[in-house]
């Protein structure tokens, strides 16, 4: 990607210089969920690994399930396959966990650090059955790079 869109620009100008990391992972869900149209949460999940689990972050949304195994749901299965999951219809993955009854639609980008090291996760729900397309993913995982650049200081 040659040219960063809009929303990951004013992300990295927003986050700019700033070190905290929850400060910057409330922005960016306030960011994206500002952003992003037809989205009914936006937040993320941060790796544990004492506990191997991911464990509610910073979001905007509803109130939302705060511990998830790893490998559970759509959030659990995206940290330890360590690939993007776009689900259309969340009703069907099997073992989703349903948070909030109104959502139809997830996807969800793994966060890993420079090093390897599982940081979280980012989760967008919509209430749009297949409402997250190819291109939404591609913005998504550019935006997860600028963050990551962010936060991570290893």
């Amino acid at each position: 990607m040659s040219e960063l869109s809009l929303m990951t620009q004013q992300l990295d100008a927003l986050l700019y210089d700033e070190q905290d990391q929850t400060a910057n992972l409330a922005n960016a869900s306030a960011l994206l969920m500002q952003t992003i149209a037809d989205i009914n949460w936006a937040g993320f999940y941060l790796y544990q690994s004492t506990n191997d689990e991911l464990v509610l972050g910073p979001f905007q949304g509803k109130v939302a399930c705060m511990h998830i195994k790893n490998g559970s749901g759509v959030c659990g299965h995206a940290l330890q396959t360590k690939e993007v999951q776009r689900v259309a219809n969340v009703h069907e993955f099997p073992g989703h966990i349903a948070c909030d009854s109104d959502s139809n639609a997830e996807i969800v980008v793994p966060l890993y650090g420079k090093s390897g090291q599982a940081i979280g996760v980012m989760d967008l729900d919509s209430t749009t059955l297949d409402r997250f397309s190819i291109a939404d993913e591609e913005q998504l995982i550019e935006f997860a790079n600028v963050l990551i650049q962010h936060i991570d200081s290893h």
